[in-house]
């Protein structure tokens, strides 16, 4: 009789709790929703632009792919290059042929290089001056020797840092409530804000230490490829770790314990996984690739890889920091309103 009084116990406290049950029978379906969306998507198109002063290999080209896009000069089709407008660039001079890749992403390398060749071998040899074709194979980043770690290395060190951040900030926020902490110091006449304001410099302190360490052991131990500055690095990082902080500390006031804490992780760290880049945005279905737009991790996760492969400098990735910015604001005034239901000031 004990144990089943036991039993009945613990069904009638997972019935009351909606978010456990959700937890259990819905998080995992959505999560396989979006694997299966992601490994089910198109294959890659790359964008090639080709340069020739022989029309016949340009018509042969654009008919054998639409990958491929004419250029008059090779300025313009490098200028795009580097705007990351195109993939690769290929001249054709025979007896010579010059392919330019653009060089960041392994996979978009790699099929360009596959539909390049595929397409020259539908130029029939009696067209071609010289049977004895040349060809050489550039990268305005990265290299031959780039491996898929140095890419979506940035990415995890990213992920990583957002992950634990907003476990930990929202975790301790949390922690604050149920001790009773919280509610003594809104007895104060400390304002909401204030108080918003001084646990993001508290955590921030500590935050600027996780990233330095992450990112220095990234690129010193584990030898991730890093053409940039080390202190831009930092930067995007401290501001994806803020960002990460002011959101955990927002959500723990929806949640009374450690446990509900955790069951945010499915609906908001997860996405951010298969929507920031870590995975190839563009082989997704048309109507999920907008979903990436509302990624903290997605401005932080690019910026990481423009500095770390391409050398971007502060011109570059100005605009994601902002983004950042604008993130860490929004949710700090949304934490200040969310406040309110514990003092009205």
């Amino acid at each position: 009789m004990r144990i089943k009084a036991l039993v009945i116990r613990i069904i009638r406290q997972f019935v009351r709790d909606k978010r456990t049950l959700a937890m259990m029978f819905i998080a995992p379906l959505l999560i396989l929703t979006l694997v299966n969306l992601v490994f089910s998507s198109n294959d890659y198109d790359p964008k090639i632009g080709v340069v020739s002063d022989q029309q016949m290999v340009v018509d042969k080209l654009k008919s054998s792919d639409k990958a491929f896009t004419v250029y008059q000069n090779r300025s313009e089709a490098h200028r795009d290059l580097k705007e990351e407008k195109l993939d690769a660039v290929l001249v054709v001079d025979f007896p010579s042929t010059t392919i330019t890749l653009e060089g960041s992403n392994p996979t978009a390398n790699e099929v360009s290089i596959m539909t390049i060749q595929k397409s020259m071998k539908t130029i029939p040899a009696k067209d071609i001056e010289n049977t004895e074709v040349n060809s050489e194979i550039e990268y305005l980043h990265g290299s031959a020797d780039m491996e898929t770690f140095d890419y979506i290395g940035p990415f995890l060190i990213g992920f990583f840092i957002f992950f634990f951040v907003f476990l930990i900030s929202g975790v301790s926020f949390l922690r604050e409530r149920t001790t009773g902490t919280l509610e003594r110091l809104l007895a104060t006449p400390m304002r909401r804000w204030e108080m918003v304001v001084g646990y993001v410099l508290g955590f921030g302190i500590f935050t600027i230490l996780q990233s330095a360490i992450i990112v220095s052991f990234a690129i010193y131990v584990l030898d991730i490829m890093m053409a940039g500055s080390l202190w831009l690095v930092i930067l995007i990082t401290l501001m994806l770790a803020i960002t990460a902080l002011s959101l955990g500390t927002l959500l723990s006031a929806f949640a009374t314990n450690e446990l509900q804490m955790i069951q945010f992780i499915p609906l908001v760290v997860v996405p951010q996984v298969f929507f920031s880049g870590l995975f190839t945005i563009e082989t997704m279905a048309d109507w999920l690739q907008p979903l990436s737009f509302i990624m903290p991790l997605t401005y932080g996760g690019e910026a990481i890889r423009d500095i770390m492969i391409q050398g971007d400098g502060w011109e570059e990735i100005y605009g994601n920091v902002l983004v950042l910015l604008g993130f860490s604001l929004l949710f700090m005034i949304l934490n200040v309103l969310a406040l309110k239901k514990h003092r009205r000031l």
